[in-house]
């Protein structure tokens, strides 16, 4: 037991020093940090010119409904009430579209309180980005960007004030618009170039990170307690049979997670990992 204890310490430490800024967590880290966050979110958005950052969360919670919570990487407002959301995908779970369309309306639940006209919405507009380690449309582009405008007339824009941009990091095709970001998506790739000032600063400050004792002890506290709630469900699997064993399973890691009180969003998102589940299947276990 000592011995599975230590091999399942050194796994942890292993992917603690391994992680890159595609990794969730060390990417809400970075993003922390409010110079480096306002930098990216001007490469990513360099029509938008943002000055300040005044509201800044990473790992954001925004519990409006029961049936889905949505956790948002990093969540910003900025001086001119812009509301920007930056997500890091790895995987490519051929939802993207409708996952986008879910995030705008949990975006505007937040932003319009009980009683407010709807026009007050036009007041905050909305920003969200999504990097991605894959082509999602398949056009090779750096950048896939959306508003809303009219089938008959692209010039006729229907003014609600959403934008959606979506980064290809697995692109060959650059726009001059696209420069800016072409360094942040090689770094995605693992292709770093220090030359890059802010590519440079983004590096430095995952250095920083992973030498930081109490980032460090939480990350690995967080993992060995997952680990052990793994270990527990694979045991419950084990008594009650393969398929049985597997609902089961899936039962205790919900009730082992929501003991040690994880957040309901990172528990759907650890269930969707271990047991490739569908989002009904992962309501359904939650509910």
């Amino acid at each position: 037991m000592k011995n599975d204890r230590t091999a399942q310490f050194a796994a942890v430490w292993d992917k603690w020093q391994k992680m890159t800024i595609t990794s969730d967590p060390m990417f809400g880290m970075v993003m922390e940090n409010k110079e480096i966050c306002l930098e990216l979110i001007n490469r990513a958005l360099p029509k938008l010119k943002a000055t300040k950052i005044m509201h800044l969360g990473t790992q954001k919670d925004i519990n409006v409904t029961v049936a889905h919570r949505v956790r948002f990487d990093v969540y910003v407002q900025d001086e001119q009430n812009n509301t920007v959301v930056i997500e890091m995908q790895v995987n490519n779970c051929n939802n993207l579209p409708a996952r986008l369309r879910y995030y705008q309306e949990q975006i505007d639940h937040g932003l319009l309180q009980p009683g407010q006209d709807y026009r007050e919405l036009t007041k905050y507009p909305t920003y969200v980005i999504m990097f991605c380690n894959f082509d999602y449309f398949g056009r090779g582009w750096a950048r896939y960007e959306f508003d809303m405008s009219c089938v008959r007339d692209r010039d006729l824009k229907f003014g609600d004030k959403r934008t959606v941009v979506i980064f290809n990091a697995l692109a060959k095709k650059f726009r001059d618009d696209d420069q800016s970001i072409k360094d942040f998506l090689a770094l995605m790739r693992n292709q770093v170039d220090n030359k890059d000032r802010f590519i440079a600063q983004i590096q430095n400050e995952i250095d920083k990170v992973k030498r930081d004792p109490e980032r460090r002890q939480g990350f690995m506290k967080y993992e060995m307690l997952m680990m052990d709630a793994k270990h527990r469900a694979r045991e419950e699997g084990i008594k009650f049979g393969e398929a049985k064993g597997k609902e089961e399973g899936i039962k205790n890691l919900v009730n082992s997670l929501r003991h040690l009180n994880v957040n309901s969003a990172i528990i759907a998102k650890e269930l969707k990992l271990r047991y490739d589940l569908t989002d009904d299947d992962v309501l359904k276990y939650l509910n």
